[in-house]
């Protein structure tokens, strides 16, 4: 292998140790080596650092396994070009799995150039995904301890949600403390009911009839205060997310007049995919990255499958929400894609290349500055059309007719 780079390191990185493998001496010559262990405590690793600058080291790679590369590459990032290859493209040959052959080998990959690096955003960025991230847990979490609740109900044969189409709305909560609270008769927590709920009186005596004992009180308390407590965390949440995307709010919303796309698809696009475009040489790269396009497996010329890419599943996920959203919408090119697609290959299909095509236009957006303009719910029908002519006047061409399309 032909080397380019004079003064290298690669680095094998578990839990509590660094193996760091340093390679120096001009590219036409044999490279010196040096191998040191280092701890992970953030002194140690600025030991690391020190010693890799006092060797001259410019350029240092790690494998992106787990979360240990994290702080490693948050103390070298200012101080090296820093290369985080994907694992399962740099693994040696099997046999010889040593840590200190794993630091050579990446050291030796760094030094040939033959390590692609991988997307790592800025610090912003970083500190934005923490938070979208971390959202989107305190949402499961809160979706899950609703299920709980709602069980619970069933078991007591409390049929709340077979008549109220939110039972966690104003009225459910009121007969929810009124349930846990058992001093109300089944007439009096109907009459908690609000709005058009209150039409359904005589069916909410009966829904709330139920068995509920002394331990079934305990848990629907118990239950409800969670559920409260993670919503009350998901709003300070969603404060500190309106702060870090300030400096980016003429991008937010610009986003959000994209069919399907809210705002919290819009901050999850923000987050994952960044602002800047530069990092994605085309836009198939940027879908590629992002997983919403299919995969290449072919063999002795024959198509093996096309299974979805498993790329950034944070922003596949909040995309594929955004294309199920858009098959809602009215008169949009998004709505009219999906259910096209939907009708012949199902909605999961249809969500996932409507997903690819609200990437297409967010990279465009984004590549260009512009704002988006939707082709508009007919325009399939109209390209098909065009097409269809084409077709059939280059067919009574060929049979010799003289046709010229009438045009508008």
């Amino acid at each position: 292998m032909e080397a380019i780079i004079e003064r290298c390191c690669g680095l094998d990185v578990h839990k509590d140790t660094v193996v760091a493998c340093v390679l120096t001496g001009p590219a036409e010559s044999r490279a010196r080596k040096e191998i040191r262990t280092y701890g992970t405590t953030t002194t140690q690793l600025e030991q690391l650092r020190d010693w890799l600058g006092q060797v001259g080291c410019t350029h240092v790679g790690m494998e992106s396994t787990g979360v240990y590369w994290v702080p490693v590459y948050a103390v070298l990032e200012e101080h090296f070009e820093l290369i985080v290859g994907n694992a399962a493209h740099i693994k040696n040959v099997p046999g010889r799995k040593t840590d200190v052959k794993d630091s050579e080998w990446i050291a030796e990959l760094i030094r040939c150039g033959l390590i692609r690096k991988s997307f790592v955003p800025p610090k912003w960025q970083r500190a934005l995904r923490d938070l979208t991230r971390y959202r989107r847990k305190l949402v499961e979490a809160q979706a899950s301890e609703r299920n709980r609740l709602q069980r619970l109900l069933e078991t007591c044969n409390v049929k709340l949600a077979s008549v109220a189409t939110d039972v966690f709305g104003k009225s459910g909560r009121d007969m929810l403390r009124a349930l846990i609270k058992g001093e109300a008769s089944p007439e009096q927590m109907a009459r908690l009911a609000r709005g058009r709920l209150r039409n359904k009186l005589d069916e909410l005596v009966l829904a709330l009839r139920g068995n509920l004992e002394a331990h079934h009180r305990f848990m629907l308390e118990m239950q409800l205060g969670r559920v409260e407590d993670i919503e009350a965390n998901i709003a300070v949440v969603d404060t500190k997310i309106d702060e870090a995307i300030a400096p980016h709010r003429a991008i937010f919303d610009r986003l959000i007049t994209i069919p399907g796309v809210d705002r919290v698809v819009a901050v999850s696009v923000i987050a994952e995919l960044g602002v800047d475009m530069k990092v994605f040489p085309t836009v198939a790269h940027a879908a590629a990255w992002a997983g919403v396009c299919p995969g290449n497996n072919e063999s002795a010329g024959k198509r093996m499958g096309q299974q979805k890419r498993r790329g950034n599943v944070h922003l596949c996920s909040a995309l594929v929400q955004a294309a199920f959203g858009a098959s809602k919408t009215k008169n949009t090119y998004f709505k009219a894609r999906f259910w096209k697609i939907a009708g012949r290959a199902g909605r999961k299909r249809a969500a996932v290349a409507v997903a690819h095509s609200i990437l297409k236009a967010v990279y465009q957006m984004l590549t260009a500055g512009v704002d988006y303009k939707d082709l508009g719910g007919d325009y399939l029908d109209r390209f098909l059309n065009r097409r269809a002519e084409q077709r059939l006047v280059q067919r009574l061409r060929s049979m010799g007719y003289d046709v010229r399309p009438k045009t508008a």
